[in-house]
């Protein structure tokens, strides 16, 4: 088995102790786990203050970034956790997420919580995906 540690370019870089993503190999398949994501572009600067569907642009963008680093797409993707602020804006986030995913979508969880890691955060998501090496 291989883990690789990432910080990938077209992400933005981390703010504390934490990689973007891990990618572990073994046998024929890479496993590539990405950290939640939320609305900050690869300058560092949160996206869609107060605007959950341009919230969930970016952290879609986001964790296309960290895919392609990894020669991977959205039709990879088994798993996605979606972390809310506001349970109310879940259908705001539908049609970015209807943009992203394929056709045979992932098995999700989506959960309303009281707070982010920032304030002007109003979604997360992380991400698991499998590739063939």
């Amino acid at each position: 088995m291989r883990k690789v540690f990432q910080n990938p370019d077209g992400a933005p870089r981390p703010i504390g102790q934490y990689s973007q993503a891990v990618r572990i190999e073994t046998g024929d398949t890479a496993l590539i786990f990405i950290a939640g994501q939320v609305a900050v572009d690869v300058a560092g600067d949160t996206v869609g203050v107060g605007d959950v569907a341009a919230q969930a642009e970016q952290v879609y963008k986001n964790i296309a970034a960290i895919l392609a680093a990894n020669g991977a797409t959205f039709a990879d993707v088994v798993k996605l956790n979606t972390y809310l602020v506001n349970i109310a804006d879940r259908p705001a986030i539908a049609e970015a997420r209807g943009r992203y995913l394929a056709d045979e979508p992932p098995a999700s969880t989506l959960v309303a919580v009281n707070a982010l890691a920032h304030p002007d955060f109003l979604i997360e998501i992380e991400a698991v995906a499998a590739v063939q090496l």
